[in-house]
Protein backbone atom coordinates (compact mmCIF):
# COMPACT_ATOMS: atom_id res chain seq x y z
CA UNK A 1 0.00 0.00 0.00
CA UNK A 2 0.84 3.42 -0.84
CA UNK A 3 2.75 4.70 2.27
CA UNK A 4 0.17 7.76 2.56
CA UNK A 5 -2.57 6.08 2.29
CA UNK A 6 -1.44 3.64 5.27
CA UNK A 7 -0.90 6.38 7.22
CA UNK A 8 -4.61 7.97 6.40
CA UNK A 9 -5.89 4.74 7.35
CA UNK A 10 -4.25 4.70 10.60
CA UNK A 11 -4.69 8.27 11.24
CA UNK A 12 -8.53 7.44 10.64
CA UNK A 13 -8.84 5.03 13.11
CA UNK A 14 -7.12 6.22 15.98
CA UNK A 15 -9.02 7.28 19.29
CA UNK A 16 -7.41 11.05 18.79
CA UNK A 17 -5.84 13.15 16.04
CA UNK A 18 -3.50 16.22 16.50
CA UNK A 19 -4.93 18.35 13.41
CA UNK A 20 -3.95 22.21 12.90
CA UNK A 21 -6.52 24.58 11.63
CA UNK A 22 -5.56 27.28 9.06
CA UNK A 23 -7.76 30.23 8.73
CA UNK A 24 -7.28 33.20 6.84
CA UNK A 25 -10.68 35.55 6.37
CA UNK A 26 -12.81 37.53 4.18
CA UNK A 27 -10.76 40.98 6.63
CA UNK A 28 -7.18 39.66 5.41
CA UNK A 29 -5.82 40.47 8.37
CA UNK A 30 -3.46 37.39 8.34
CA UNK A 31 -3.40 33.48 9.22
CA UNK A 32 -5.22 31.99 12.23
CA UNK A 33 -3.58 28.53 12.73
CA UNK A 34 -4.56 26.36 15.67
CA UNK A 35 -3.38 23.03 16.63
CA UNK A 36 -6.16 21.02 17.84
CA UNK A 37 -6.42 17.54 20.15
CA UNK A 38 -9.43 16.33 18.23
CA UNK A 39 -10.30 12.93 20.62
CA UNK A 40 -13.58 10.58 18.92
CA UNK A 41 -15.75 12.32 16.63
CA UNK A 42 -19.61 13.26 15.90
CA UNK A 43 -21.79 13.64 18.95
CA UNK A 44 -18.27 12.54 21.33
CA UNK A 45 -16.04 14.29 20.00
CA UNK A 46 -13.68 16.41 22.58
CA UNK A 47 -11.25 19.45 21.21
CA UNK A 48 -8.81 21.10 23.03
CA UNK A 49 -7.03 23.92 21.79
CA UNK A 50 -3.23 23.00 22.67
CA UNK A 51 -1.57 26.02 20.80
CA UNK A 52 -2.81 29.13 18.58
CA UNK A 53 -1.22 31.72 16.74
CA UNK A 54 -2.10 34.51 14.71
CA UNK A 55 0.24 36.05 11.63
CA UNK A 56 -0.99 39.05 10.33
CA UNK A 57 -0.23 39.87 7.14
CA UNK A 58 2.08 42.83 5.45
CA UNK A 59 0.48 45.62 4.11
CA UNK A 60 2.39 44.82 0.50
CA UNK A 61 0.66 41.03 1.03
CA UNK A 62 -2.51 42.57 2.27
CA UNK A 63 -2.44 44.39 -1.09
CA UNK A 64 -1.23 41.42 -3.14
CA UNK A 65 -4.74 39.84 -1.82
CA UNK A 66 -7.04 42.78 -2.48
CA UNK A 67 -6.00 43.04 -6.13
CA UNK A 68 -6.44 39.63 -7.01
CA UNK A 69 -9.66 39.62 -5.25
CA UNK A 70 -11.46 41.66 -8.16
CA UNK A 71 -13.39 41.02 -11.28
CA UNK A 72 -11.07 41.52 -13.95
CA UNK A 73 -8.01 39.49 -12.56
CA UNK A 74 -5.21 38.57 -14.74
CA UNK A 75 -5.23 34.74 -14.96
CA UNK A 76 -1.30 35.09 -14.48
CA UNK A 77 -1.93 36.95 -11.19
CA UNK A 78 -4.51 34.23 -10.00
CA UNK A 79 -2.48 31.23 -10.98
CA UNK A 80 1.02 32.17 -9.40
CA UNK A 81 -1.30 33.25 -5.97
CA UNK A 82 -2.91 30.14 -5.69
CA UNK A 83 0.87 28.91 -5.26
CA UNK A 84 2.63 31.30 -3.54
CA UNK A 85 -0.39 31.84 -0.65
CA UNK A 86 -0.35 28.12 -0.41
CA UNK A 87 4.04 28.36 0.26
CA UNK A 88 2.95 31.20 2.94
CA UNK A 89 0.94 29.25 5.05
CA UNK A 90 3.38 26.22 4.72
CA UNK A 91 6.35 28.18 6.31
CA UNK A 92 3.52 29.94 8.61
CA UNK A 93 2.98 26.12 9.61
CA UNK A 94 6.60 25.52 9.97
CA UNK A 95 8.01 28.47 12.11
CA UNK A 96 4.56 27.48 14.33
CA UNK A 97 5.77 23.81 14.61
CA UNK A 98 9.30 25.67 15.55
CA UNK A 99 7.93 27.51 17.95
CA UNK A 100 5.85 25.13 19.33
CA UNK A 101 8.68 22.14 19.21
CA UNK A 102 6.78 19.89 17.40
CA UNK A 103 7.48 18.05 14.20
CA UNK A 104 5.48 17.35 11.15
CA UNK A 105 5.71 13.67 12.41
CA UNK A 106 3.68 15.23 15.38
CA UNK A 107 0.52 16.39 13.52
CA UNK A 108 -1.95 14.12 11.66
CA UNK A 109 -3.81 16.53 9.50
CA UNK A 110 -3.62 19.96 8.18
CA UNK A 111 -7.30 21.64 7.81
CA UNK A 112 -6.73 23.81 5.48
CA UNK A 113 -9.08 26.82 4.65
CA UNK A 114 -7.83 28.43 2.00
CA UNK A 115 -8.56 32.31 0.84
CA UNK A 116 -11.31 33.40 -0.68
CA UNK A 117 -11.06 34.92 -3.64
CA UNK A 118 -14.54 35.19 -5.01
CA UNK A 119 -17.91 33.75 -3.78
CA UNK A 120 -20.50 33.60 -6.35
CA UNK A 121 -23.79 32.35 -4.95
CA UNK A 122 -26.89 31.77 -7.77
CA UNK A 123 -28.31 35.10 -6.11
CA UNK A 124 -25.53 36.99 -6.47
CA UNK A 125 -23.69 36.13 -9.65
CA UNK A 126 -27.24 35.97 -11.39
CA UNK A 127 -25.53 34.81 -14.63
CA UNK A 128 -27.93 33.44 -17.67
CA UNK A 129 -27.67 29.41 -18.38
CA UNK A 130 -26.03 29.19 -15.09
CA UNK A 131 -27.87 28.21 -12.15
CA UNK A 132 -25.47 26.32 -10.07
CA UNK A 133 -23.49 28.29 -7.34
CA UNK A 134 -19.54 28.76 -7.12
CA UNK A 135 -16.94 30.15 -4.81
CA UNK A 136 -12.96 30.14 -5.15
CA UNK A 137 -10.25 29.51 -2.39
CA UNK A 138 -6.82 29.60 -3.68
CA UNK A 139 -3.52 28.31 -1.55
CA UNK A 140 -3.42 24.73 -2.74
CA UNK A 141 -4.27 21.81 -0.68
CA UNK A 142 -1.08 20.25 -2.79
CA UNK A 143 1.23 22.14 -2.09
CA UNK A 144 0.71 22.63 1.67
CA UNK A 145 0.60 18.54 1.76
CA UNK A 146 4.22 18.69 -0.47
CA UNK A 147 5.71 21.01 1.54
CA UNK A 148 4.96 20.33 5.32
CA UNK A 149 4.83 16.67 4.71
CA UNK A 150 1.80 16.43 6.72
CA UNK A 151 -1.71 14.98 5.05
CA UNK A 152 -3.80 18.11 3.91
CA UNK A 153 -7.62 18.18 4.04
CA UNK A 154 -8.71 21.46 1.61
CA UNK A 155 -11.47 22.79 -0.56
CA UNK A 156 -14.36 22.78 2.18
CA UNK A 157 -16.16 25.29 0.35
CA UNK A 158 -15.62 23.07 -2.92
CA UNK A 159 -17.10 20.62 -1.35
CA UNK A 160 -20.31 22.10 -0.46
CA UNK A 161 -20.87 23.49 -3.51
CA UNK A 162 -20.37 20.45 -5.36
CA UNK A 163 -23.44 18.95 -3.84
CA UNK A 164 -25.56 22.32 -4.50
CA UNK A 165 -25.33 24.07 -1.35
CA UNK A 166 -24.05 27.76 -1.44
CA UNK A 167 -20.43 26.95 0.31
CA UNK A 168 -21.07 29.55 2.80
CA UNK A 169 -21.18 29.52 5.86
CA UNK A 170 -19.65 26.36 7.02
CA UNK A 171 -19.96 26.58 10.70
CA UNK A 172 -22.62 25.03 11.43
CA UNK A 173 -21.50 22.00 11.07
CA UNK A 174 -18.92 22.46 13.69
CA UNK A 175 -20.88 24.48 15.68
CA UNK A 176 -23.35 22.03 16.95
CA UNK A 177 -21.19 19.42 17.44
CA UNK A 178 -18.90 21.35 20.07
CA UNK A 179 -21.50 24.01 21.57
CA UNK A 180 -25.10 22.64 21.41
CA UNK A 181 -27.01 22.47 24.61
CA UNK A 182 -29.99 20.63 25.60
CA UNK A 183 -30.98 23.46 28.60
CA UNK A 184 -29.50 26.33 26.82
CA UNK A 185 -30.68 28.32 23.53
CA UNK A 186 -27.57 29.69 21.70
CA UNK A 187 -26.50 31.40 18.19
CA UNK A 188 -22.82 31.47 18.09
CA UNK A 189 -22.19 34.99 16.09
CA UNK A 190 -19.11 35.38 13.89
CA UNK A 191 -17.93 38.79 13.08
CA UNK A 192 -15.55 38.53 10.87
CA UNK A 193 -15.16 40.47 7.18
CA UNK A 194 -18.87 39.13 6.76
CA UNK A 195 -20.49 38.29 9.54
CA UNK A 196 -22.76 34.85 10.00
CA UNK A 197 -24.20 32.57 12.82
CA UNK A 198 -25.26 29.53 14.13
CA UNK A 199 -28.53 29.13 15.89
CA UNK A 200 -29.09 26.11 18.39
CA UNK A 201 -31.98 25.82 20.37
CA UNK A 202 -32.16 23.81 23.57
CA UNK A 203 -33.21 20.22 22.34
CA UNK A 204 -32.37 16.82 24.02
CA UNK A 205 -31.74 15.71 20.30
CA UNK A 206 -30.35 18.59 17.65
CA UNK A 207 -31.68 18.50 14.43
CA UNK A 208 -30.26 20.27 11.80
CA UNK A 209 -28.70 23.64 12.59
CA UNK A 210 -29.74 26.98 10.79
CA UNK A 211 -26.42 28.99 9.95
CA UNK A 212 -26.54 31.77 7.42
CA UNK A 213 -24.80 34.75 6.72
CA UNK A 214 -26.25 38.02 7.52
CA UNK A 215 -24.32 40.65 6.00
CA UNK A 216 -21.02 42.85 6.59
CA UNK A 217 -19.39 42.80 9.87
CA UNK A 218 -16.38 44.13 9.30
CA UNK A 219 -15.87 44.34 5.33
CA UNK A 220 -17.24 47.54 4.99
CA UNK A 221 -15.79 49.47 8.18
CA UNK A 222 -12.09 48.57 7.48
CA UNK A 223 -12.19 49.41 3.51
CA UNK A 224 -13.48 52.82 4.73
CA UNK A 225 -11.29 53.04 7.22
CA UNK A 226 -8.05 52.25 5.33
CA UNK A 227 -9.80 55.03 2.50
CA UNK A 228 -10.10 57.92 5.04
CA UNK A 229 -7.70 57.15 7.50
CA UNK A 230 -4.35 56.49 5.88
CA UNK A 231 -2.05 54.21 6.94
CA UNK A 232 -4.97 52.75 9.62
CA UNK A 233 -6.10 48.90 8.27
CA UNK A 234 -8.58 49.12 10.84
CA UNK A 235 -10.99 51.15 13.50
CA UNK A 236 -9.52 49.63 16.48
CA UNK A 237 -12.01 49.28 18.91
CA UNK A 238 -14.60 51.08 16.94
CA UNK A 239 -13.22 54.32 18.48
CA UNK A 240 -13.78 56.28 15.15
CA UNK A 241 -17.36 55.12 14.86
CA UNK A 242 -17.64 56.07 18.09
CA UNK A 243 -16.77 59.91 17.33
CA UNK A 244 -19.52 59.80 14.59
CA UNK A 245 -23.43 60.17 14.49
CA UNK A 246 -25.15 57.88 11.91
CA UNK A 247 -27.25 58.85 8.99
CA UNK A 248 -30.41 57.70 8.90
CA UNK A 249 -31.19 58.22 5.50
CA UNK A 250 -28.00 56.73 4.32
CA UNK A 251 -28.72 53.58 6.62
CA UNK A 252 -32.22 53.28 5.18
CA UNK A 253 -30.77 52.91 1.82
CA UNK A 254 -28.07 50.39 2.38
CA UNK A 255 -30.50 48.30 4.56
CA UNK A 256 -32.81 48.40 1.25
CA UNK A 257 -30.88 45.81 -0.24
CA UNK A 258 -32.52 42.59 -1.42
CA UNK A 259 -29.92 40.71 0.53
CA UNK A 260 -31.64 42.08 3.82
CA UNK A 261 -34.93 41.01 3.30
CA UNK A 262 -33.99 37.56 1.47
CA UNK A 263 -34.82 34.83 3.35
CA UNK A 264 -32.73 32.52 5.82
CA UNK A 265 -30.29 30.75 5.25
CA UNK A 266 -28.11 33.04 2.20
CA UNK A 267 -24.92 33.90 1.90
CA UNK A 268 -22.83 36.80 0.73
CA UNK A 269 -19.49 38.09 0.32
CA UNK A 270 -17.37 41.64 -0.02
CA UNK A 271 -18.10 41.28 -3.59
CA UNK A 272 -21.77 42.69 -3.04
CA UNK A 273 -20.82 44.10 0.10
CA UNK A 274 -17.79 46.61 -1.54
CA UNK A 275 -17.45 50.50 -1.32
CA UNK A 276 -19.22 50.59 -4.38
CA UNK A 277 -22.22 49.17 -2.44
CA UNK A 278 -21.53 52.44 0.00
CA UNK A 279 -21.00 55.03 -2.70
CA UNK A 280 -24.25 53.76 -5.18
CA UNK A 281 -26.22 54.35 -1.67
CA UNK A 282 -24.51 58.00 -0.44
CA UNK A 283 -24.99 59.22 -4.54
CA UNK A 284 -28.80 58.04 -3.90
CA UNK A 285 -29.14 59.77 -0.44
CA UNK A 286 -26.91 62.69 -1.33
CA UNK A 287 -24.59 61.94 1.51
CA UNK A 288 -21.17 62.09 -0.36
CA UNK A 289 -20.18 64.95 1.63
CA UNK A 290 -20.80 63.22 5.11
CA UNK A 291 -17.96 63.34 7.82
CA UNK A 292 -15.50 59.53 7.88
CA UNK A 293 -16.72 59.31 11.33
CA UNK A 294 -20.00 59.47 10.14
CA UNK A 295 -19.99 57.08 7.81
CA UNK A 296 -18.20 55.17 10.21
CA UNK A 297 -20.96 55.01 12.32
CA UNK A 298 -23.36 54.35 10.15
CA UNK A 299 -21.55 51.24 8.73
CA UNK A 300 -21.45 49.93 12.08
CA UNK A 301 -25.73 50.29 12.57
CA UNK A 302 -25.82 48.81 9.13
CA UNK A 303 -23.49 45.51 10.66
CA UNK A 304 -25.70 45.37 13.68
CA UNK A 305 -28.47 45.56 11.83
CA UNK A 306 -28.24 43.49 9.58
CA UNK A 307 -27.38 40.34 12.02
CA UNK A 308 -30.61 41.87 14.40
CA UNK A 309 -32.41 41.43 11.74
CA UNK A 310 -31.58 37.99 10.75
CA UNK A 311 -31.62 36.75 14.70
CA UNK A 312 -35.11 38.07 15.08
CA UNK A 313 -36.00 36.01 11.65
CA UNK A 314 -34.39 33.12 13.03
CA UNK A 315 -34.97 33.05 16.41
CA UNK A 316 -38.94 32.99 17.75
CA UNK A 317 -40.11 35.77 19.84
CA UNK A 318 -40.69 33.55 22.82
CA UNK A 319 -36.90 32.28 22.40
CA UNK A 320 -35.18 35.58 22.08
CA UNK A 321 -34.90 35.86 26.03
CA UNK A 322 -33.95 32.95 26.57
CA UNK A 323 -31.38 33.27 23.63
CA UNK A 324 -27.57 34.01 24.45
CA UNK A 325 -25.24 35.09 21.39
CA UNK A 326 -21.91 34.42 22.03
CA UNK A 327 -20.20 36.29 19.71
CA UNK A 328 -16.16 35.47 18.17
CA UNK A 329 -14.16 37.01 15.29
CA UNK A 330 -12.21 40.41 14.99
CA UNK A 331 -15.66 42.80 14.87
CA UNK A 332 -15.62 40.87 18.90
CA UNK A 333 -13.42 43.62 19.79
CA UNK A 334 -14.71 46.02 18.34
CA UNK A 335 -16.63 47.60 21.17
CA UNK A 336 -18.83 50.35 19.06
CA UNK A 337 -20.14 47.42 17.20
CA UNK A 338 -20.86 45.62 20.34
CA UNK A 339 -22.97 48.26 21.68
CA UNK A 340 -25.16 48.37 18.49
CA UNK A 341 -25.68 44.77 18.79
CA UNK A 342 -26.90 44.82 22.15
CA UNK A 343 -28.91 48.03 21.64
CA UNK A 344 -30.93 46.44 18.31
CA UNK A 345 -31.14 42.64 20.54
CA UNK A 346 -32.02 44.00 23.69
CA UNK A 347 -33.63 41.02 25.01
CA UNK A 348 -30.83 38.52 24.14
CA UNK A 349 -27.53 38.18 26.47
CA UNK A 350 -24.66 39.00 24.71
CA UNK A 351 -21.28 37.13 25.63
CA UNK A 352 -18.21 36.06 24.30
CA UNK A 353 -17.38 32.58 22.50
CA UNK A 354 -14.50 32.22 25.48
CA UNK A 355 -16.96 31.70 27.70
CA UNK A 356 -17.77 27.86 26.22
CA UNK A 357 -13.95 27.35 26.44
CA UNK A 358 -12.93 28.69 22.56
CA UNK A 359 -10.76 31.32 22.09
CA UNK A 360 -12.14 34.26 19.98
CA UNK A 361 -9.71 34.46 17.52
CA UNK A 362 -9.16 30.82 17.32
CA UNK A 363 -12.45 29.50 16.85
CA UNK A 364 -12.68 29.63 12.81
CA UNK A 365 -9.28 27.97 12.43
CA UNK A 366 -10.62 25.49 15.00
CA UNK A 367 -14.22 24.65 13.65
CA UNK A 368 -11.79 23.49 10.11
CA UNK A 369 -9.60 21.03 12.27
CA UNK A 370 -13.24 19.50 13.39
CA UNK A 371 -14.43 19.46 9.77
CA UNK A 372 -10.77 17.33 8.87
CA UNK A 373 -11.51 15.61 12.05
CA UNK A 374 -15.40 14.43 10.92
CA UNK A 375 -14.19 14.05 7.41
CA UNK A 376 -11.29 11.75 7.74
CA UNK A 377 -12.36 9.75 11.23
CA UNK A 378 -16.24 10.50 11.60
CA UNK A 379 -19.24 9.16 10.20
CA UNK A 380 -20.83 12.87 8.69
CA UNK A 381 -24.28 13.13 6.18
CA UNK A 382 -21.89 15.49 3.81
CA UNK A 383 -17.94 14.90 3.85
CA UNK A 384 -16.26 18.45 3.58
CA UNK A 385 -12.90 18.88 1.95
CA UNK A 386 -10.49 16.88 -0.68
CA UNK A 387 -7.73 14.67 1.08
CA UNK A 388 -3.93 15.58 -0.24
CA UNK A 389 -1.14 13.69 0.02
CA UNK A 390 2.71 14.45 0.65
Amino acid sequence: MNPHLARLFAVSRQPARRIIGLMSGTSLDGLDVALCRCEGHGAALKVTLEQFASIPYTPEEQQQLRAISQPQVSLTALTLANAAVARRHAAAVQTCLWQWQLRPADIDLLASHGQTIWHAPRHQHQQAGYPHHATLQIGDGDHLAALTGIITVADFRQKHVAHGFEGAPLAGFADQLLFASPTENRLLLNLGGIANFTYLPAVSVPGPALTTDTGPANTLLDAATRRHFPGQLYDSGGRLAAIGTPHPALLAALLAHPFFNAPLPKTTGPELFSLAYVEAAQVQTQTTEISPTDLLATLVELSAAGVAQAVQKAVPDADLAQTVVYASGGGQHNDTLMTALQRQLPSVRLASIEALGISTDAKEAVLFAVLANETIAGTPTLSLGKICLP
